[in-house]
C-alpha cells in the first residue's frame, strides 16, 4: 500500500480514537487539527486500509460502516442505549474449528448487544 500523509493521519486518528468510529465520526475528529481534509478522502483510505487488512472494517453493528484498528480476533459488545461498542474477547474460533473441521473457517463476526455497565448504573 502506497504511504501518504493523508492516510497516515487517518490512521493514527483511528489508533488514537479507539471507540470503533464511522467515517463520519473519525472525520469530525481530524478536521479542526487538519482542515484540508475531505470526508472522502477519510471514506477511501478507510476502505484502502481495511482491504489491505491494517484496520477492520466492522458491519452490522448499525446503520454506519465502523472501523477497528485491532486486527487480532475478537468480538464487539455495543450496548443498545449508549451505542458504544466495546472490544470482547473469547477463544470462540479454535471450538468453532473443532466443531466443524471439514471446513477451513479462516475467520467469522460475533455481535454481542445488550446494555454496558456504565448505562446499567445510571
Amino acid at each position: 500500500m502506497k504511504y501518504s500523509k493523508q492516510k497516515e493521519i487517518i490512521l493514527d486518528g483511528l489508533i488514537n480514537n479507539a471507540v470503533h468510529p464511522t467515517a463520519e465520526c473519525l472525520y469530525t475528529i481530524l478536521k479542526p487539527e487538519n482542515p484540508n481534509l475531505s470526508l472522502a478522502t477519510v471514506y477511501r483510505n478507510l476502505n484502502k486500509l481495511a482491504e489491505s487488512s491494517i484496520i477492520k472494517k466492522i458491519q452490522g453493528l448499525d446503520a454506519s460502516d465502523r472501523f477497528d484498528h485491532n486486527t487480532h480476533e475478537h468480538y464487539h459488545f455495543i450496548c443498545e442505549k449508549c451505542r458504544r461498542v466495546y472490544d470482547v474477547n473469547l477463544e470462540l474460533l479454535s471450538y468453532i474449528n473443532d466443531k466443524v473441521k471439514d471446513h477451513n473457517i479462516k475467520s467469522f463476526d460475533l455481535l454481542l448487544k445488550g446494555i454496558c455497565n456504565n448505562c446499567k448504573e445510571k
